[in-house]
């Protein structure tokens, strides 16, 4: 049979072979037909108008270049791969749900499971003996009536009253006697069962109250009140209330997510739900997974994930949904227009504090990733860092600075990472940490900036150094010239993994002395550091040209953004077109998505994250194990041990002389401000701008600690403020000179 574009395309066919030549001839199509069929038997397909010349052409093998070159010729067709191919090519669901295959799921599920259990137990114990019996107790004498009317009602048939008298009124006398028998022949012998129930019920009450012992009769008594307790409970008036009321949620249906996708405002769904069809195709049935639902789409052609991540706000609205429960996601083994739309059945922000799962940990290896945090299914997500640079940006407050905390603790409980902490902003949010840090500054004085460009100065060098070093190494040793954990363990070879950590690095990078040539170090160590071991932490608040130089931003490999202000800083934090392909830290609200940011870099794709939070107190829990671990293990070095690491530039300087020096012998206490004071102008070039709390983070190193030392303020007026004990101070001199000495 012919098929109806056969005309087309055979015109198409000849027009293109015949060439320019033939624009304005006439086409028999029937010739053409003819032609082709004999083509199909196996004869040269010559066309009806064709001319001598081009054959000759042909037969000479010459070009005829005045007319266009077939390169799309009919050539057979197949319906498509074999049934084979099909089943081999389709996807395989899982036997085993994926929460039960990965260990931290399945134990925090078990968790929650036997926590909800045992809450539910325990809620219930706690109330049999205090509410629950008293209530039974109470309600035993409703209970008794309640019993002796049901006996009574079923003894005379009364639950059939109401259809024979239905009966009656309808005149229906036939029907009417037929039930009377009936009622009588029921009655009959339900009196009789009655009787010898009731005298059944009387001869074992005679023996429980006469011939019984005394366990039996209390055990007696106590079922039959417990029993009638439960028959007097009213309907509205359950006995146990509930240990835990559930929080509703709407199911997810496909009926809901097509309404909702068509009311984003893509033309392409929206048109077709207008016609009557879904828009959409959904590849798999919406399942639950982790605490919320998960539906897998397949966009219409030309739709991708990146435009309905565009309208996440508009979705979240047509499901009916807080913002912080609808997730859309890339699938990155399928093309770019499968959705995995995920709706949780919480906000992410009312998630509450995420544990760190190291929190407890006595020992961690850097060469290991990093827990990090949990994305908005409850899986948790870590960091790898060997080999790795990683930029940390957000607007103020967002929980910068608590997620890079999170990472240098993980660094710090590896005891051979050398750690070199600059926390910029001078509030001591790193200070916890200063008793494991080779190099340590809090502050935003010039001085502590100079400190951070000097650190960036010695990394440079360090990163030549071990660049050296690594050529020299055996092939067997180091095959891929890098920093390995065998490597990093062989301390003869100084190459154990070295992380520095830049907090609030605008203040350092803007700066109009330092801030140049510190740039150019940072991206000479981002470039080469990376497989030497040298690795670099940096978080800022403004990420623009200025304060985040271009070589930084555009090469570190991990990068996570908390909430930013606009397209040009989200790009700049996570990369070039980030924003176009709908991976957006500015969709974070203030405030309330604190913590939660975008992650690029450490997973295939970028993944939303909810950081795991560490307090003072627990960071100084985590400071302590980390110091213990280098104690034991030899690797405490430079601040960690009171020694002023070695600088770029600037004066040398011996803090505790210094201190001594400016509190005389006379002055027993001394408040910590005064001595601020007083070193600022003994070495303005070192201590200018230092105030008291400056003076307790540089002593607490060296295990002298601040007390309430009462004095007189320069008004003449009383009180207490936090000092020193300068005996303490001399004892820990003498201490350390003495240790020197015997080295």
């Amino acid at each position: 049979m012919k098929h109806p574009d056969d005309d087309n395309e055979l015109f198409n066919r000849l027009e293109a072979e015949m060439g320019t030549d033939s624009k304005g001839d006439v086409v028999d199509l029937d010739k053409a037909r003819s032609a082709r069929t004999e083509s199909t038997d196996g004869t040269p397909d010559r066309s009806a108008d064709s001319k001598p010349t081009e054959s000759a052409h042909s037969e000479t093998g010459e070009s005829d270049d005045s007319g266009p070159t077939l390169v799309d010729r009919p050539a057979p067709t197949r319906s498509g791969p074999g049934l084979i191919d099909r089943i081999r090519d389709s996807k395989r669901l899982d036997i085993i749900p994926v929460w039960m295959k990965s260990g931290p799921e399945f134990k925090d599920a078990m968790g929650w499971l036997a926590g909800h259990v045992g809450h539910t137990i325990a809620f219930h114990a706690i109330r049999v003996p205090f509410l629950y019996v008293p209530k039974l107790i109470w309600r035993s004498p409703s209970g008794l009536v309640n019993a002796l009317g049901r006996i009574g009602r079923w003894a005379v048939d009364a639950e059939g009253e109401p259809l024979r008298q239905a009966e009656a009124r309808r005149e229906n006398s036939e029907l009417y006697l037929k039930l009377s028998r009936q009622r009588d022949r029921r009655v009959r012998l339900r009196m009789l069962l009655t009787f010898l129930g009731g005298l059944f019920a009387v001869v074992v009450g005679l023996f429980l109250v006469f011939g019984a012992e005394l366990m039996t009769q209390v055990i007696a008594a106590a079922v039959a009140v417990l029993t009638l307790g439960w028959l007097g409970a009213p309907a509205d008036a359950p006995l146990a209330t509930r240990a835990v009321i559930k929080t509703e949620v709407q199911k997810l249906t496909s009926d809901i997510v097509i309404k909702a996708m068509a009311s984003i405002g893509i033309g392409q769904i929206a048109s077709a739900v207008a016609k009557g069809q879904d828009g959409i195709r959904f590849v798999a049935p919406i399942t639950r997974e982790g605490p919320g639902w998960r539906a897998d789409i397949d966009l219409p052609l030309g739709v991708t994930v990146a435009d309905v991540a565009d309208r996440r706000a508009r979705l979240a609205s047509g499901l009916r949904r807080p913002l912080g429960c609808v997730w859309p996601d890339a699938d990155p083994n399928e093309h770019e227009g499968r959705l995995i739309l995920w709706v949780g059945d919480r906000d992410l922000s009312k998630t509450g504090t995420v544990k760190w799962a190291l929190a407890n940990v006595r020992k961690h290896d850097i060469f290991k990733r990093v827990p990090f945090g949990i994305d908005p299914r409850g899986r948790a997500q870590s960091v790898p860092m060997i080999q790795h640079n990683i930029l940390v940006g957000s607007l103020p407050g967002q929980g910068k600075t608590a997620s890079v905390r999170v990472l240098a603790c993980g660094a710090a409980l590896d005891p051979s990472v050398e750690l070199w902490l600059h926390e910029n902003k001078g509030t001591g949010d790193l200070d916890s940490l200063e008793c494991v840090s080779h190099r340590f500054v809090s502050g935003i004085d010039d001085d502590s900036i100079r400190y951070a460009a000097d650190s960036l100065k010695l990394l440079r060098e360090e990163v030549m150094r071990r660049a050296a070093a690594i050529k020299k190494l055996p092939r067997d040793l180091c095959p891929d010239k890098r920093v390995t954990r065998a490597i990093a363990d062989k301390r003869s070879l100084k190459l154990w993994p070295l992380v520095g950590v830049f907090d609030e690095c605008q203040n350092l990078f803007a700066h109009p002395k330092y801030g140049k040539q510190a740039g150019d170090d940072a991206e000479f160590i981002i470039k080469l550091g990376r497989a030497l071991g040298v690795i670099l932490v940096l978080a800022t608040q403004r990420p623009d040209k200025d304060s985040l130089p271009t070589g930084i931003s555009g090469n570190v490999s991990i990068r996570f953004a908390l909430k930013v202000a606009g397209q040009v800083e989200n790009d700049m934090i996570l990369g070039t077109s980030a924003y176009k392909n709908g991976v957006r830290a500015t969709s974070f609200r203030p405030e309330i998505d604190a913590g939660n940011g975008y992650l690029a870099g450490a997973t295939a794709l970028p993944v939303v994250v909810r950081t795991a939070y560490l307090d003072d107190p627990a960071t100084n829990a985590i400071a302590q194990r980390a110091h213990a671990l280098r104690k034991a293990e030899g690797t405490l070095s430079g601040h960690a041990l009171g020694e002023d690491t070695e600088r770029t530039s600037g004066p040398s300087y011996d803090l505790l002389a210094d201190v001594a020096a400016v509190v005389p012998p006379t002055e027993k206490r001394v408040w910590n401000e005064r001595i601020a004071a007083r070193l600022a102008e003994l070495r303005p070039e070192v201590y200018g701008g230092w105030k008291g709390e400056n003076v307790t983070s540089a002593l607490k190193p060296h295990g002298i600690k601040t007390t309430g030392v009462a004095g007189t303020t320069d008004d003449g007026e009383r009180t207490t403020r936090r000092g020193i004990v300068r005996d303490d101070l001399t004892k820990t001199i003498a201490e350390r000179d003495e240790n020197r000495g015997a080295a």
